[in-house]
């Protein structure tokens, strides 16, 4: 599955087009591409919306590897 940040690059996003379209600051959504900061189930939400898929597709994969 892509990561996050593959998506955003994909989808021709910068960092500071995400933080703009989700409401929140340029570093924390930095943090939260790069794993160091947890989203809520809410941001989660929104930023599938933004690529057009459900949060499980993006990040499921990840947040099982963390639970084994």
């Amino acid at each position: 599955m892509n990561t996050l940040k593959e998506l955003r690059l994909e989808n021709h996003y910068s960092l500071a087009d995400m933080s703009e379209m989700l409401g929140i600051c340029k570093t924390f959504y930095w943090q939260i591409e790069n794993k160091k900061r947890r989203l809520s189930y809410e941001m989660a939400i929104k930023i599938a919306d933004i690529f057009h898929k459900k949060p499980d597709e993006i990040f499921y994969d990840d947040i099982k590897k963390r639970t084994i």
